[in-house]
């Protein structure tokens, strides 16, 4: 029996992207780059890479995700460009970092990160907590934002990383560290420290 044909999607003129998709593409961007003029930039590109690109849109899926797609790949590009203007190395106290991170899981040293006061888990269908979770990851320090963004965000892989980043998976692993403790200082702090009230 033939697959059965896949309904298409209505595609919305180009002309009425700015209209419907603008704000959502602009708060996408923003929650990545936490910079308006980086974002606004980024929406821009990406409504003139979808009309270039709309005869190869296959309307399997709503137009507003394929642009999303797209915006996807312009963030990196955004991202490549600012750390080859930036370019990272590894400090001494990086060095050190992931020396000590070695010696502890290499089953040396067994202590253990401090527990979250509350289950992230929980609040993850919760508007207010995403909220909190974008101003936070805005206050990561660069480049652990970065590599958390391109690692964890937008789900590509370490060596995807490694060479947007010219850097070692071991100094990812370092970056993403990092991030994590500095997300879980600051969300802590705004959800359920004084902050919260």
């Amino acid at each position: 029996m033939p697959d059965k044909p896949q309904p298409k999607v209505d595609i919305a003129p180009p002309e009425t992207w700015v209209d419907r998709y603008g704000d959502y593409l602009y708060g996408y961007a923003m929650s990545r780059l936490r910079d308006p003029e980086a974002a606004a930039d980024c929406v821009q590109d990406t409504f003139l890479a979808g009309i270039k690109a709309l005869d190869r849109f296959d309307g399997s899926r709503d137009i507003k995700f394929w642009l999303r797609g797209i915006m996807r790949n312009k963030i990196v590009d955004r991202i490549r460009k600012a750390v080859r203007e930036k370019h990272v190395d590894i400090e001494a106290e990086d060095e050190a970092l992931m020396e000590s991170f070695w010696f502890k899981y290499s089953g040396i040293a067994t202590t253990n990160p401090d527990p979250w006061q509350f289950n992230p888990r929980k609040y993850y269908d919760n508007g207010e907590f995403w909220e909190v979770f974008r101003e936070c990851i805005g206050q990561v320090k660069s480049p652990a934002r970065q590599a958390f963004i391109l690692r964890i965000l937008e789900e590509q892989s370490t060596e995807e990383v490694c060479k947007v980043m010219d850097i070692t998976p071991n100094y990812l692993w370092v970056l993403l560290h990092r991030a994590r403790e500095q997300l879980k200082t600051l969300i802590e702090s705004k959800w359920t420290g004084p902050e919260a009230n």
